[in-house]
């Protein structure tokens, strides 16, 4: 590797996979959004105090419109991420004087709120803070500021999210509203790096990850996967399954049905082929370990990295 590539890998700059149109979506939905959230918070605050809590709104729209399938982007992030620090934020403004104490502590407990109450929203430090270190005017709202303007803010700029970005299929929001492709599980054995950054650049859409974390989040996902296989849900009728030993010790099993209290199977490998048998979910499940497919005279283990298998 390069000293010019181990320099942009050191500062975190990574491959721009959007698109112009991707990124103009973008421009527009942050003005729209940012324009009527100046105009609702001045309803409310004069035009400095206004412009203070609109300064964590635009790093909001940054997340809803520059990123909006990513996970801190979505309505219970932003909506629970604004309005749990912004409680927070008041609590502390009117419980501690002295500020030098009372803005860290602001922040500090707003991180640990949004963490326990999964709303995790960036944004909703500067909320926090905010209701702290702001004018007298601010601080007069008390826990109004909490609805108004600041939930109120927040709302708006979802509500502008969902408009903006449901005329694109591909990045519609929140994330849940985008067409979902169920996909042959099996194709997973040959996803490899390359196939990732194609992948990336297809969508389009900015995602915060790297192909790095999408490599390690593949195989933890391929890795849990395979091991659904030992819970009684994850049999499945006509797929093989494999007791986990070597040589004459080794059997697989072709389920032919599967209830909710029974399994069907047929030993087509191993002691006993050929044999027929009906038992219970529980006792199939305490005998096989795995999912096995029958390649090239084989049996090999399915659901890892090609590099992993192994042959049953």
């Amino acid at each position: 590797m390069s000293v010019g590539k181990k320099f942009l890998l050191l500062m975190g700059v990574g491959k721009d996979t959007t698109s112009h149109t991707e990124k103009w979506i973008s421009v527009f939905g942050g003005f729209v959004g940012i324009l009527l959230i100046i105009w609702v918070s001045r309803a409310y605050l004069c035009a400095q105090d206004a412009s203070m809590l609109v300064a964590s709104m635009g790093a909001s729209a940054v997340l809803l419109f520059a990123v909006p399938r990513g996970a801190l982007s979505q309505p219970w992030p932003l909506l629970g991420g604004h309005a749990v620090s912004a409680l927070i934020g008041v609590a502390c403004a009117q419980a501690v004087s002295e500020l030098l104490i009372a803005a860290p502590l602001a922040v500090a407990f707003a991180i640990g709120a949004m963490h326990y109450l999964r709303c995790i929203h960036p944004p909703g430090g500067a909320t926090a803070l905010t209701a702290v270190i702001g004018s007298q005017e601010i601080h007069a709202l008390g826990y109004q500021y909490v609805l108004t303007p600041v939930l109120l803010n927040a709302v708006v700029i979802l509500l502008v999210a969902v408009a903006v970005n449901y005329a694109f299929p591909w990045r519609r929001y929140p994330a849940g509203l985008t067409p979902s492709v169920a996909v042959d599980a099996g194709v997973y054995n040959r996803l490899t790096h390359a196939d990732f950054n194609y992948a990336l650049t297809e969508i389009g859409s900015y995602l915060d990850a790297n192909i790095e974390d999408l490599d390690k989040i593949y195989r933890l996902a391929i890795k849990h996967a395979w091991q659904l296989s030992y819970l009684p849900e994850g049999i499945i009728a006509g797929l093989y399954y494999s007791n986990g030993e070597t040589g004459e010790d080794v059997s697989v099993r072709r389920v032919n049905m599967v209830s909710d209290d029974e399994v069907s199977y047929v030993i087509v490998a191993g002691y006993g082929s050929g044999i027929e048998k009906t038992v219970t979910r529980l006792d199939f499940n305490n005998w096989q370990k795995y999912e096995v497919i029958l390649k090239q005279g084989a049996w090999h283990r399915i659901r890892v990295m090609a590099s992993q298998t192994e042959g049953k």
